[in-house]
């Protein structure tokens, strides 16, 4: 673990208010007077109906601007100190008309956090005027993109809006859009439209794909080429098979995909074929407060269950640079932080050439 955590790492599918420290989230909950979920908060192992207990507190919580301006805030520390030199961090936009709370000015209190942070130099992927010079130490870094959710319990309309919202904000650090939530609400056949402008202007798209058996929308998601797939843990042999030939890159989270129970155990995990055959893949974290878990513990994991050395980890690392949505000037530094990473661990030179 402690050498995992010396690595620096590539972290595309992380969900902000999925990442919310227990200690914050316990502390939310009682301001709100919510006293029945103490036991699930401060477990670490928790059943799978206690985790749907906490998204559901979570979402909660997060429809005040505060406390949505100090997750923002804390998760980016968070990330940052567990040696993640680049965050693509996702947050689907809510608008709760009692509290104030629109779409933008959901937005505006994310842009907070990422202003108010500052145990780390925050470097974000796109020109912005947020002003974030005042962060921390350049010697420790982490560049920021952003990627707005949409979630699958929304209209044609609302998946238009957030899109729209993300091209307004592009230059606040927006580098895509993902479709997100409940696998078994909706129809892919209703965001695809807002998905399909959104492609058209620009965005990189990351799609949820596959978290439950439902192969012809899959085959869908697939025909549509995104620029990566979020777990694909229920593929069939065709869409497999398709998905490799497009060479789609994986965002895999090792140990979601075991509490959320779409895989039954990490023996027959997806990741073996995929790495094995040297598809494009990048070791996430999806709820890492949730699940209780942090991408150093996913690359722990992945070394222990599939035989990965200290090398290979680090490959696997440097690798996910070319999956990001980042800008080639962002993935050039990048290159270059693994490059001394690389030489300061004592690894063979392969480990940065092959880039």
């Amino acid at each position: 673990m402690e050498w995992c955590v010396s690595i620096p790492k590539i972290e595309v599918h992380a969900h902000l208010n999925g990442s919310v420290r227990d200690s914050t989230l316990l502390e939310l909950a009682r301001e709100l007077g919510i006293a029945d979920m103490e036991d699930v908060i401060l477990k670490s192992d928790r059943a799978l109906s206690e985790v749907f207990k906490l998204f559901d507190l979570i979402h909660v919580v997060t429809t005040d601007h505060k406390a949505v301006t100090r997750i923002t805030k804390e998760v980016i520390e968070d990330f940052a100190a567990d040696n993640v030199t680049y965050l693509e961090l996702r947050t689907t936009p809510k608008r709760n008309v009692d509290k104030g709370m629109s779409k933008q000015s959901y937005m505006e209190a994310v842009l907070e956090g990422i202003k108010s942070v500052k145990t780390v130099m925050l470097d974000l992927c796109n020109k912005s005027t947020v002003d974030v010079s005042s962060n921390g130490p350049e010697s420790n870094k982490i560049f920021l993109g952003l990627i707005l959710s949409i979630d699958r319990r929304e209209t044609a309309e609302a998946a238009l809006e957030t899109v729209e919202l993300a091209l307004e904000m592009r230059e606040f650090g927006i580098v895509g859009i993902d479709l997100s939530g409940n696998p078994r609400v909706g129809k892919w056949s209703t965001f695809l439209p807002a998905l399909e402008y959104a492609k058209q202007q620009g965005l990189s798209i990351t799609l949820h794909c596959g978290e439950v058996p439902n192969p012809d929308e899959i085959r869908a998601m697939l025909d549509f080429k995104p620029s990566r797939v979020g777990h694909a843990c229920c593929f069939d042999e065709d869409n497999f098979k398709i998905l490799k030939q497009n060479n789609i890159p994986v965002e895999i989270c090792l140990t979601s995909n075991i509490k959320t129970e779409s895989i039954s155990s990490l023996d027959v995990h997806h990741f073996a074929d995929l790495y094995g055959s040297n598809h494009p893949i990048i070791l996430c974290t999806d709820d890492c407060g949730v699940f209780s878990t942090s991408l150093s513990a996913e690359y722990t994991i992945a070394s222990s269950t599939f035989g990965l050395g200290k090398g290979e980890l680090f490959q696997l690392a440097q690798r996910a640079i070319e999956f990001t949505f980042s800008s080639d000037a962002v993935k050039a530094e990048l290159k270059m932080i693994f490059a001394a990473a690389s030489t300061k661990l004592g690894l063979s030179p392969k480990c940065h050439l092959s880039l």
